[in-house]
């Protein structure tokens, strides 16, 4: 049901979200979606997922393992920056250890991805993030002082936000 259609569409997806709403049991058979060799699939499982966990946050606490042992591993950008806004939407469902590895994980985003979308949303997660753990100030002030000077408007701005939540200087003459 996640095949065809323009690339850009979500296609059929709401449609999967609300077979997975009607049959809990059928959430697995989503979640395998992500393993497809179909770039538009995998896409479209990060953005019903989403979905689902917003119907059904409890439903993530079943997953978040997987997600960072299995999903991280995938090199797309919806992957990542569905990771990002999941790790920010239920921070509070983390345990400590889930916790420092979705930090880390954010981190690593931030130094290797050149997507705008990762980018942002990855900032937007580490603003929040910050906050309660300055510790990672010194891992992420370098690259968000790069990127504040970035010619994407979008990502300029949410280093300068990331920068200003952890309490940086932002010098843009440099």
């Amino acid at each position: 049901m996640l095949t065809g259609g323009h690339p850009n569409s979500l296609g059929r997806t709401l449609d999967v979200v609300e077979c997975v709403l009607d049959d809990h049991e059928r959430f697995e058979e989503l979640y395998q979606c992500y393993f497809s060799d179909d770039e538009v699939v995998r896409l479209r499982t990060s953005n019903a997922i989403r979905r689902v966990f917003k119907e059904h946050p409890e439903w993530f606490e079943d997953y978040v393992e997987r997600l960072m042992t299995e999903i991280t591993q995938i090199d797309q950008p919806s992957t990542k920056w569905t990771l990002s806004q999941l790790w920010l939407e239920y921070r509070s469902r983390l345990t400590g250890d889930q916790m420092e590895r979705a930090k880390e994980y954010l981190v690593v985003t931030l130094h290797e991805e050149d997507d705008w979308i990762v980018l942002n949303m990855t900032m937007k997660t580490l603003q929040h993030f910050v906050k309660d753990d300055p510790s990672l100030i010194p891992k992420i002030a370098e690259r968000a002082r790069l990127l504040a000077k970035d010619r994407r408007n979008s990502v300029a701005k949410g280093a300068v936000k990331l920068l200003n939540a952890a309490g940086e200087p932002v010098d843009l003459l440099k």
